[in-house]
């Protein structure tokens, strides 16, 4: 049997006294305690050896709680400051008032009435007060009654002590009686060694070839950042620029620059988030004012009703991207324009598997002369097509602020058709307002539809959760196989 030298010093040092504990084994050996244990291990999967590994739990006190041992709970420490009754204004000028009245109460040690507190009598110690008081005197406890409640507290945290106890078994004094070489290894060879050939009569450490090594766990981008990221490489690779703006926007941006009427269901509060802040209308909104109105120069014939102007100026979190890509126009009304962005939307959703408060959207505008529905098509199918989904169709929509309108699906293995956004052409009354008289292709996906899919979700919140163990185990090129 083929031992390293160290499985032999080991068997050496368990000669003589048949067991021992890592820490002992590591002063005979010179060596160190995890280091010992690792050489155990080797050595207990050829069966010389057991291993048996103890782990004991105690808890010790936190900071603040070393800060209360020897004087008592806070509670006590107030509850002892004074006579049967005090002023609540009086007891409040005690140091640890704040933490200790509402223990007091609801440990039903003191009642309040009329601005007085007074003692009720039941003060006896409760099982975290002897737990506590037995901390003090031994420095670290079992888990026993009234310790759940210290820890809760903050005032004790668990300590894990591992232990590990080795023993030679027969097998190994057999190996040991046969007679051990302990000479020193090699693990590595010197450039000398290599030009003179004495390599050849260095005493190599032997490699077991076929044992896994220890997994590393290198540092990696995030699987949904890594799949944000593939997206904008697709979109700046198409000839695309990225566009950017505020989580905050004004109504005026969010919804009636698109012609969304302002008694649409979308800008309730159980879809939208309102802020108590207002900003003023940008220069020229009588033209959006008018358009809803009546329509403006257009032949549209508008919402109909009274606009208003207090209602334009409420900021909301956005609810889409879309509030940047007209901003966008506005600043840019002459072709051609191609742009982007991605970024986080808000919504008063209910949250489960399927549905966020918050998510990710991707938003998209073509304009130029001679655009078309057709090219929008084309755009989307090559757009999907980069992202790994080779089967697209598309189906008629409607949404306020595009006509014609679809909603692109994509064919998924074991899923079917699923939608993955809405697309369409900026109607008149959008555009209009800005001078735009181009076309302008527009579409928005949502980022975290595309993410279940890609990833093999099933909860839209696991792309959000800290789980270090899914990161490690995801694929870093975004889980195309």
């Amino acid at each position: 049997m083929e031992l390293t030298l160290n499985e032999k010093r080991l068997l050496v040092a368990l000669g003589s006294i048949g067991s021992a504990d890592a820490g002992t084994l590591a002063d005979l050996m010179d060596s160190r305690r995890e280091a010992v244990v690792q050489y155990a291990n080797l050595a207990g999967e050829r069966g010389l050896v057991d291993v048996e590994k103890q782990v004991s739990r105690r808890y010790v006190p936190t900071e603040e709680g070393r800060a209360y041992l020897g004087q008592g709970l806070p509670e006590r420490q107030v509850l002892e400051s004074f006579g049967e009754t005090i002023p609540m204004r009086d007891l409040q000028s005690h140091p640890l008032a704040k933490i200790a009245i509402g223990w007091m109460r609801k440990k039903g040690w003191i009642a309040i009435r009329d601005g007085i507190v007074q003692k009720t009598g039941a003060t006896g110690a409760g099982a975290d007060e002897v737990a506590f008081a037995r901390l003090g005197e031994t420095g670290a406890i079992e888990d026993s009654d009234g310790v759940a409640d210290l820890a809760k507290r903050g005032l004790v945290e668990e300590d894990e002590t591992v232990a590990y106890t080795v023993a030679i078994t027969p097998l190994g004094r057999e190996v040991l009686a046969g007679g051990l070489d302990l000479q020193e290894e090699a693990g590595t060879l010197t450039r000398d060694q290599i030009l003179s050939g004495s390599w050849k009569d260095v005493p190599l450490r032997r490699y077991d070839v076929t044992k896994l090594p220890k997994r590393a766990y290198p540092g990696k981008v995030h699987p949904y950042q890594h799949l944000i990221e593939e997206m904008r490489r697709i979109l700046l690779d198409m000839g695309f620029e990225e566009m950017a703006g505020g989580i905050v926007q004004s109504s005026f941006w969010n919804f009636d620059a698109l012609f969304q009427p302002q008694d649409h269901p979308a800008r309730e509060m159980q879809d939208t988030f309102f802020l108590g802040e207002r900003w003023p209308l940008p220069k020229g909104f009588e033209r959006v004012r008018d358009m809803h109105e009546h329509g403006g120069e257009t032949s549209s014939t508008g919402w109909g009703g009274a606009w208003s102007a207090a209602k334009a100026e409420q900021c909301v979190l956005r609810t889409h991207t879309t509030s940047l890509s007209i901003q966008h126009l506005a600043s840019n009304p002459n072709p051609p324009v191609r742009a982007f962005c991605i970024g986080r939307v808000y919504r008063r959703e209910a949250i489960d598997p399927t549905h966020l408060a918050e998510f990710e959207q991707l938003e998209g505008i073509v304009m130029d002369e001679g655009v078309n529905f057709r090219h929008l098509l084309g755009f989307l199918k090559e757009f999907y097509a980069k992202m790994g989904f080779e089967k697209v169709r598309f189906r008629p929509g409607y949404f306020p602020y595009t006509e014609p309108s679809v909603e692109p699906e994509v064919y998924v293995e074991g899923l079917g058709w699923v939608e993955l956004g809405g697309a369409g052409i900026f109607r008149q009354e959008v555009t209009a307002p800005f001078g735009i008289e181009h076309p302008v292709l527009a579409w928005g996906l949502g980022i975290s539809r595309v993410a279940m899919l890609r990833l093999g979700l099933r909860d839209l919140r696991q792309l959000y959760r800290s789980d270090v163990e899914w990161i490690r185990e995801m694929p870093t090129y975004g889980g195309r196989r």
